[in-house]
């Protein structure tokens, strides 16, 4: 069988069978008779069924949570294929999820739940059971099929949570501000009113609002972009890893997918090298995904 051609312009990463084993040999395959300290799997992937391996992990090691589990909906991933539930056997599946990766959660830590408008309310009822909701993000992922009868679909919504009430949590406003450009320049004594002119014109950095319309999906002609058919973009995980973690603390992402979580978290290292400190990044994927 010929291989399939690619266009130049088509930057889908793909593994050779070859470069496919190479990855798997670096994973750790679960194992129940194994344990699972924190220097072992500390910037490894691991291979399994998340609710079988939540239980074996250590206990209060995680500093940010990113959770994208499977949308209420049928899809397949891989050789997995996930079947659409009933709301009530969806909210019985989110509960069983959280509750298993709650005790390996700091104090102090931040969750990020994605979801779309038919998982969303689920979601935020068994979050709500177990920790402080803070707020809802929306973003619009714009790329989606057009419906005769309905609203296309093209916004997803991310849960943010912390598992304590108050305010004992990282969030690092000033890495996540927006530049945007100042369409009614304010001064003071005839200076510019938290707004600088540059260049390329007028911009203030902005607070940073809960409505997200500056991300698209991975498209085939970006860099980043995998086959897997839910993969979130590298600048999405970004700006929730920058805001809710500092250098050396532990991301842990227990629905892997395409990796995007992990590439991310090592991505953005570089921005805490004035602290000479690094990020460590946890990886758990399911085999089947």
């Amino acid at each position: 069988m010929e291989p399939v051609m690619k266009s130049e312009k088509n930057k889908t990463i793909d593994l050779s069978v070859e470069e496919g084993k190479e990855y798997l040999s670096r994973c750790i395959r679960f194992s129940p008779e194994e344990s699972y300290s924190l220097s072992k799997i500390t910037d490894r992937i691991l291979l399994g069924e998340s609710l079988s391996v939540l239980p074996e992990l250590p206990r209060l090691f995680v500093d940010l949570l990113v959770a994208d589990p499977p949308y209420n909906i049928d899809k397949q991933f891989g050789s997995y294929n996930f079947r659409q539930l009933d709301y009530e056997s969806y909210e019985k599946y989110t509960e069983e999820w959280i509750s298993a990766v709650k005790p390996l959660l700091k104090p102090n830590a931040s969750i990020y739940i994605c979801c779309d408008w038919k998982s969303s309310s689920a979601i935020e009822r068994v979050l709500s059971r177990h920790f402080t909701v803070q707020n809802r993000i929306t973003w619009q992922r714009e790329k989606g099929r057009g419906a005769m009868h309905n609203w296309k679909n093209a916004m997803e919504d991310i849960w943010f949570a912390t598992v304590q009430k108050g305010d004992d949590f990282t969030f690092n406003i000033e890495a996540v501000k927006q530049r945007r450009k100042v369409i009614a320049p304010y001064k003071v004594d005839g200076k510019p009113k938290d707004w600088e002119e540059t260049e390329d014109g007028k911009f203030r950095n902005t607070f940073p609002s809960n409505f997200w319309d500056d991300i698209s999906v991975p498209y085939w002609s970006m860099p980043e972009n995998t086959a897997h058919p839910t993969q979130k973009p590298e600048k999405l995980l970004a700006k929730l890893i920058l805001a809710s973690s500092n250098a050396g603390e532990m991301v842990f992402d227990p629905f892997m997918g395409s990796g995007s979580t992990a590439v991310t978290a090592k991505k953005t290292r570089k921005a805490f090298l004035r602290h000479r400190d690094e990020r460590t990044v946890l990886r758990m994927g399911a085999e089947a995904s």
